[in-house]
């Protein structure tokens, strides 16, 4: 396939390295300033930026009808409007919080023990999230997406990153340090014990590897779409 690049820091350089090895063609690698129109010779665009500019990204590319995969985060409230967008367009999208199938499979497990915990009220959850110093949103859209998966069967309202004695409240401790890929802890802890589930990222690798993967999987495809759809999860 030909791909277009929105954003082509070091996740962008990342999937351009696997792309190619996967036999697909990089034909448009986008920076801030650049024209987004440049996109329109690719048959899926892959957009990585930043939360400030992947609104505007994703209208520009869902206005030139250019299928696309987006795993910037921070967008959230937004989603609604671009998904409305894509099918007034006629267009396809593949967001996701995390493209890793390890952290995907991590979201099918955290759902699986929250549902198993939903009885045993002694055990308080709370949440750890660590990613290195240049990621701008906090908490990472990784650790919502666990937080959504656990709200209902805990039967939890929100999430905080301020300690908090709201019992319908999960604190979520959102670390930032040096080279740090992604790491994404839950703990459900009492008086006498804790268990913790934890996925670690050791690269780059296992998040450009499902981005390549999901613009494989769109191709032809119309509407709004997640990694789940994309692994039959």
């Amino acid at each position: 396939m030909k791909i277009a690049l929105v954003g082509y820091g070091k996740m962008g350089k990342t999937i351009e390295r696997l792309a190619t090895s996967r036999g697909h063609e990089i034909v448009a690698r986008l920076g801030r300033n650049d024209q987004m129109k440049q996109a329109q010779i690719a048959d899926v665009a892959i957009e990585f930026t930043s939360p400030e500019s992947v609104l505007n990204n994703l209208n520009e590319l869902i206005k030139l009808n250019v299928p696309t995969v987006c795993g910037t985060t921070g967008w959230n409230d937004d989603l609604d409007d671009i998904s409305n967008l894509v099918i007034k367009e006629n267009c396809s999208l593949v967001h996701a919080s995390n493209f890793s199938l390890g952290v995907n499979l991590f979201f099918e497990l955290n759902k699986k023990l929250a549902a198993m915990m939903s009885t045993f009220n002694e055990y308080k959850v709370s949440m750890n999230e660590i990613h290195h110093t240049e990621k701008k949103d906090a908490p990472s859209g990784t650790a919502i997406t666990l937080f959504e998966g656990l709200k209902d069967p805990l039967k939890k309202t929100n999430w905080s990153l301020e300690q908090t004695n709201d019992e319908q409240i999960v604190t979520i401790d959102a670390i930032r340090e040096e080279d740090v890929k992604g790491t994404h802890s839950i703990f459900y802890s009492s008086d006498i014990d804790e268990i913790e589930i934890k996925h670690t990222a050791h690269s780059r690798d296992g998040f450009a590897l499902g981005a390549v993967i999901a613009a494989e999987w769109i191709h032809g495809k119309k509407g709004v779409f997640t990694m789940k759809d994309v692994l039959g999860l």
